[in-house]
């Protein structure tokens, strides 16, 4: 069955807008040869809002101008892990600035990393808790990144004033036995097209464990693209490596519909009702 949705979407132009992608970077260079052939193709998709997630001071106008161009996007500001040591003196000023000039921003990307080479633990942290801040004071959701730090994250949420609205653990790869604390937290999951290959097999299993009510779908483009199979859309970078595509977001759909064994119309109702208790204000 897998496969058949996306076939239906490419070639359905008419398609009722229903689908979220909680998470991409529409706004990274590697996309730039793509971009405007994409942007006129995703509202013909079956999408009805995407949130484009910055990573650092340099992206962040990038996000800013797409949004501003196109209702269908919801911008989101943060400084990810990876970039911590590139921060200037005066990123959470700016940052601030963003989210006040973009009523419906969310913040992210945010979030912890140990996976990285060398990676600036307190400085994360710091940044993180500051983040978080900013967000409560704010009442903006957050969309949090973590890799090889799932112990640090739980602790660090528990210790920190969290967001009212509730955070998104966007590609979550942490052990199906610390859902039911993030969820406690206000924790939401979504699953990416990479979740596809044979190889993250066990880690798709665990999203069987996620209260269908905290589920969502993710592309994460121009990274995490889906098997070769499952992908009508073969991009690769300069370097020649895989790229995913944002329309591959049919792809997670698919995902969920056949792990948890729920039509797909029921799906596109659960994933847009959940979409929107997170993330519209």
């Amino acid at each position: 069955m897998r496969g058949l949705f996306c076939a239906f979407i490419i070639q359905n132009s008419s398609f009722l807008s229903v689908l979220y992608d909680a998470h991409n970077h529409l706004q990274d260079d590697r996309l730039a040869p793509w971009r405007e052939d994409i942007i006129a193709m995703l509202p013909q998709t079956g999408l009805a809002e995407m949130i484009v997630n910055g990573s650092g001071e340099d992206d962040w106008p990038a996000v800013a101008q797409l949004a501003r161009q196109h209702a269908w996007i919801r911008p989101a500001f943060g400084l990810h892990p990876w970039y911590v040591k590139e921060r200037t003196p005066q990123w959470a000023a700016t940052l601030r600035q963003f989210l006040v000039g973009h009523p419906r921003a969310v913040l992210g990307e945010i979030g912890l990393d140990r996976w990285i080479e060398n990676p600036d633990i307190e400085a994360q942290l710091d940044c993180f808790r500051a983040q978080l801040a900013l967000a409560v004071e704010l009442d903006r959701p957050a969309t949090i990144h973590c890799l090889r730090a799932f112990g640090l994250l739980e602790e660090t949420l528990r210790s920190t004033p969290l967001p009212r609205r509730g955070f998104l653990l966007h590609s979550y790869g942490g052990p199906a036995e610390m859902i039911p604390q993030f969820v406690k937290l206000g924790a939401y999951f979504s699953i990416s097209p990479y979740f596809a290959h044979p190889r993250k097999a066990a880690q798709l299993a665990v999203f069987k464990a996620v209260p269908l009510d905290r589920l969502l779908t993710e592309t994460d483009a121009p990274d995490m693209w889906p098997p070769d199979e499952l992908n009508p859309y073969l991009l690769q970078s300069a370097e020649g490596k895989a790229l995913n595509h944002p329309a591959n977001l049919c792809v997670s759909y698919e995902l969920l519909t056949s792990l948890r064994d729920i039509p797909l119309a029921e799906m596109q109702g659960i994933i847009a009702a959940n979409y929107n208790a997170l993330f519209t204000f």
